[in-house]
């Protein structure tokens, strides 16, 4: 495979994220959700529980800067949370349960991507 630049990547990681929350029985509500310059990758109803899912999707093709579900820092999950929020003033949800999960996905093969779901991965 050759490489990917970043935005590329991330298209790519998203993609895959999305066809294996379908493949588990979530519906897709959203796929980059933006609020101002925040965004979030995907908004899922997971059939289990019913919970409202925010997904932050990491990809990387290889290992240089560390496993991608590492890249999601603490910044990052604040922002998600403010979204989140944001999400539920904007659609006028006043109760709602819902989780942050990640996605992290491994790439450095195409045809055999390996991707790892954290559930409840940060509050």
């Amino acid at each position: 495979m050759g490489y990917m630049n970043k935005k590329q990547l991330g298209k790519k990681g998203e993609e895959l994220a999305v066809v294996f929350l379908k493949d588990k029985g979530f519906k897709i509500l959203h796929q980059n959700y933006r609020y101002g310059k925040g965004e979030i990758d995907i908004i899922a109803k997971d059939p289990e529980d019913g919970y409202t899912v925010f997904v932050e999707v990491k990809t990387r093709q290889n290992l240089d800067y560390g496993e991608p579900e590492y890249a999601i820092t603490k910044n990052k999950q604040e922002q998600v949370k403010k979204i989140a929020e944001l999400y539920f003033y904007e659609n006028e949800i006043e109760e709602l349960t819902c989780r942050f999960d990640v996605i992290a996905i491994f790439l450095e093969n195409i045809n055999s991507p390996v991707i790892n779901h954290y559930v409840n991965a940060f509050m």
